[in-house]
């Protein structure tokens, strides 16, 4: 018989980016417990991390096992006491036979435990090693820590309640409901948890609280935001959505301002226009069941309304300096305690976007795209750097490719998001990454483990995508310094063009071989490969190429004097070196399927460790000939083959 199993760790509220990871962790370490179950269903509320499962034995499998004795040449007392320390006669013990010889033995019965005591045992542990970036203790120093004190635990197993005490707590049948619309203790069971909460204005269900948020919106034209709707569903446990407007006179800032405070400091959706502007109203998100006075609605607008006051100030405030005024205040700004400022990283910026061919455009913007870090409108919202520089360097009428520049030279800042538009812009983006990951890698910040404070991945994925999306063609190893970081660029490269390109591991494994420096040429030469993959003649010939590379290496073969014509012996050889001498320079492409039945009739026919050194040194270097002809493409001994 089975039973279904409920986990429910209450909190106080748990930040909304912490519980997808939290959730997570708690699945792994339950599976860790090899409880065999049926399925695993996971939920979360900012105040609950919620496990269950189903299909959980009552009690584990009875089992054997078997004890060796001494051997059958011991003394009879020696027996004798073997048995009495297992609790039986010394008939009942076994012979077994061993590679030692003869021993005595016993099969021990074992009877399986009872799920719920090995759950009694498990679950404190469990509960506490759930992973969080950082937790806390509420009992004293040397208490439980978690990431938030917890406040109740219920556990039950069937119809039985898992017993267990942690951090004071007795665990037991009572959850709690909304904290201000529900009861604060709910007594629930497996089969009704659901329903009850519900009943006390908790949903458990993440989807079904994304779907009631999604729903309140319909016949709103809302700004489309995936992450702050995901913000919403964590930081909610009964949402509901509400329609707030403000003055139509804030539209005369920027879009970018308005949509930045109310997403990222108060959490509303911006709502557009049937032409696709902004409008001037907002959807915000209350926990709590309903407005009907409007109270919370006018709350939400008076802050808005003081919020964007605040922005309009900022804004008017900085436009008494030009961009390029604020320049030498950058050496006040650090932009690394270990490495230095922006004044100095402003520098370092120009100078690299000089050397990898801006222009004048890309110059100008590559000295002023830091200038907006002094501004008022930065330092109360931060998220608008870079963006703040354009907006006010188109306000300052510079050049269109010098403000649009500006603007960009931060993306891409997730994978989701588009590179820089224009050239100009690509390549402040990449001075700007570069130097980061360059200042940081020589001072000894390189990420470790899944700590990356600075965001380096972020930036080498920036810096990979910009010159393969943005068809850049410099040579990255001339703007990088020192293994560490070559390396961690290499591994960036490998990512992007095996996870998120989709090639296969192994055509990027031997493209990469082959140099990856210059990024453009390296995908073309990935996409001809991948062409080639398919056609009959590629895996035989990647086979060949990996016999040819084997055999140089056990001959540790390093000459690189030309084929001597003249010790070509045997039919097959010539033919081989005649067809390379035609194909020289040729696309691979257009030689495949001449060059294949070529190479097969070689090491059919051909004895390359010919007994005399003369002839084997001769043979070597005309296999080595044509592997490095094709070498500069590819690597094709890391082409997997079936054959």
């Amino acid at each position: 018989m089975t039973v279904p199993f409920l986990l429910e760790i209450g909190t106080e509220e748990i930040p909304d980016w912490m519980i997808p990871g939290a959730l997570e962790s708690l699945h792994m370490l339950f599976e860790k417990t090899e409880l065999p179950h049926e399925s695993v269903r996971l939920d979360a509320t900012p105040r609950r991390l919620v496990l269950r499962a189903d299909g959980l034995p009552e009690r584990q499998a009875d089992s054997e096992e078997r004890i060796l004795g001494p051997a059958k040449s011991a003394p009879p007392q020696a027996v004798a006491g073997f048995a009495r320390k297992q609790g039986v006669r010394p008939e009942d013990l076994c012979l077994e036979s061993t590679p030692k010889g003869e021993y005595y033995s016993f099969v021990k019965k074992i009877a399986g435990k009872r799920t719920i005591d090995i759950l009694a045992d498990s679950l404190p542990e469990m509960i506490l090693q759930i992973y969080f970036p950082k937790t806390m203790s509420w009992t004293g120093k040397t208490g439980a820590r978690f990431i938030r004190p917890i406040r109740w635990i219920v556990a039950l197993l069937g119809c039985d309640t898992v017993p267990f005490e942690l951090a004071g707590l007795r665990s037991g049948t009572l959850s709690s409901g909304h904290r201000r619309l529900g009861s604060p203790e709910v007594a629930v069971t497996i089969d009704d948890y659901d329903q009850r909460l519900r009943d006390h204005y908790v949903i458990i269900s993440a989807e079904q609280r994304r779907q009631k948020i999604s729903r309140e919106m319909a016949g709103i034209r809302v700004k489309t935001d995936p992450a702050l709707l995901e913000t919403l569903v964590y930081i909610t446990e009964f949402p509901t959505a509400i329609t707030g407007s403000f003055d139509s006179q804030f539209l005369d800032l920027p879009e970018e301002v308005l949509i930045t405070v109310m997403r990222h400091h108060q959490k509303y959706f911006s709502v557009e226009d049937a032409a696709g502007r902004l409008a001037p109203q907002f959807v915000a998100v209350m926990n709590i069941d309903s407005d009907r006075e409007g109270f919370v609605r006018r709350g939400n607008e008076r802050v808005l309304r003081a919020r964007f006051n605040d922005a309009r100030f900022f804004w008017e405030t900085d436009q008494k300096r030009r961009l390029e005024d604020r320049k030498d205040d950058l050496a006040r700004v650090v932009f690394q305690a270990k490495v230095g400022n922006y004044y100095d990283k402003t520098l370092r910026i120009e100078e690299r976007v000089q050397s990898m061919g801006g222009d004048a455009h890309a110059s100008r913007a590559a000295g002023l795209c830091k200038c907006d870090l002094t501004t008022e409108l930065v330092m109360e919202f931060p998220e608008l750097q870079g963006v703040v520089g354009g907006l006010y360097a188109r306000a300052q009428g510079e050049p269109e490719g010098v403000w649009q520049a500006i603007y960009d030279h931060y993306k891409p800042d997730s994978m989701e998001d588009a590179i820089p538009r224009t050239r100009a812009g690509m390549l402040v983006a990449l001075a700007d990454k570069l130097d980061t990951l360059n200042a940081c890698f020589s001072v000894g910040l390189a990420p470790t483990g899944s700590r990356d404070p600075l965001a380096l991945r972020r930036a080498a994925q920036g810096v990979v995508r910009i010159l393969v999306e943005g068809k850049i063609g410099v040579f990255l190893h001339q703007h990088v310094g020192g293994e560490a970081l070559i390396s961690f660029l290499k591994d960036r490269v490998r990512f992007y063009f095996k996870d998120v390109r989709g090639f296969p591991y192994d055509e990027v494994n031997a493209v990469m071989a082959a140099g990856w420096s210059n990024l453009v040429e390296m995908e073309a030469r990935l996409e001809r490969i991948h062409a080639l993959r398919h056609t009959p003649d590629f895996e035989p010939l990647a086979a060949s190429f990996k016999r040819i590379r084997n055999i140089l290496e056990q001959a540790k073969f390093t000459a690189m004097e030309p084929v001597e014509e003249t010790l070509l012996e045997q039919d097959q050889e010539r033919e081989l070196f005649a067809e390379y001498k035609r194909i020289q320079g040729q696309p691979i492409e257009n030689v495949i399927s001449r060059l294949r039945p070529k190479v097969d009739l070689f090491f059919d026919k051909v004895l390359v460790n010919a007994p005399d050194l003369r002839i084997r040194q001769n043979r070597l270097t005309l296999l080595d000939t044509l592997l490095r002809e094709f070498s500069t493409i590819a690597d094709f001994s890391e082409i997997v083959t079936t054959s």
